[in-house]
């Protein structure tokens, strides 16, 4: 049985958890209402560019695909594939991490069986420690994220251009983006997002010739493709940073308000458990004072 000494102790270095824990979830949700409000402000405009590259890209579909940017067509194959993960730079995140590295293994191992060559550029330091010892031989990079700071359009920038250059040298054919969409602080969701060739949903195609001839666009819509695929292609990847931003800070506070709420239990048994021992150390000196009375 523990000593009193030892139970004061770890009762002592539970509450000392329990007040990091409660200053960690404390800064998450501040940190959270600005992550929260900057990716709810980029969804507009991520989508509003995503159709707007979808109706250049049905507007081309008639011309010739091998005159067409790769970053629209891809560079016409199917066989080495790209997955960027986004991940964070810091834990005590709950399955943050876990899960977002848990959908990226599901497509690369889908990908590998099918007999596709697959590479892996990891942005955030948790998801690259993961990846490289799953899959050392695939890893062509590891960017750093966003270490805990607001995100900047800089880093979008950087990982689009790698990834642009990537296509345009024909080391890879097609790109996917693998991150956790922000739903609530309790809810983030793996997203799988086509990145390169340009996704075009079925209801975006210009199926109907009557439509397709009410756009007309200047310059030619090549030259247009050239000169805002590479800024979608940026624009995305952001709009997906600041969705992974926002559903780290909301799973950090929902894991620290978690952490603290078992911590508090924590302390309520090992009160009792002191208490208890007190107690019996209390009565046992009583018995031996009687018992000592009594043979005097």
């Amino acid at each position: 049985m523990p000593s009193l000494k030892e139970l004061r102790g770890r009762i002592t270095g539970v509450k000392s958890t329990r007040k990091i824990t409660n200053a960690m979830k404390m800064v998450a949700a501040s940190k959270l209402r600005r992550a929260q409000s900057q990716a709810e402000a980029a969804r507009p405009y991520a989508e509003a560019m995503r159709r707007m590259m979808a109706e250049l890209a049905s507007a081309s579909r008639g011309a010739d695909a091998a005159g067409l940017p790769p970053l629209l067509a891809g560079t016409g194959k199917d066989q080495t594939h790209l997955v960027v993960v986004l991940t964070s730079d810091r834990g005590l995140a709950g399955g943050f991490n876990a899960n977002v590295v848990r959908s990226a293994r599901q497509l690369i191992d889908r990908l590998a069986a099918d007999g596709k060559t697959v590479r892996i550029l990891p942005v955030g330091r948790k998801g690259a420690d993961i990846l490289v010892r799953h899959y050392p031989d695939m890893i062509v990079d590891r960017m750093a994220g966003t270490e805990g700071r607001d995100v900047g359009f800089d880093k979008a920038s950087d990982v689009g251009s790698r990834i642009a250059g990537m296509v345009e040298t024909g080391e890879i054919d097609r790109c996917t983006l693998v991150y956790n969409r922000f739903v609530n602080a309790m809810t983030q969701v793996p997203v799988q997002a086509g990145l390169v060739p340009l996704p075009i949903p079925e209801n975006d195609n210009a199926a109907d010739d009557s439509d397709a001839a009410q756009y007309e666009f200047e310059p030619d819509e090549g030259t247009l493709l050239t000169q805002l695929l590479p800024r979608n292609l940026q624009v995305q990847i952001f709009a997906a940073l600041l969705e992974s931003a926002a559903g780290e800070q909301g799973a950090r506070m929902t894991a620290m308000d978690s952490a603290s709420r078992n911590a508090s239990k924590a302390i309520d048994r090992l009160s009792q458990k002191y208490n208890r021992t007190r107690q019996a150390n209390i009565t046992n000196e009583l018995i031996e004072i009687i018992s000592g009375a009594e043979a005097v």
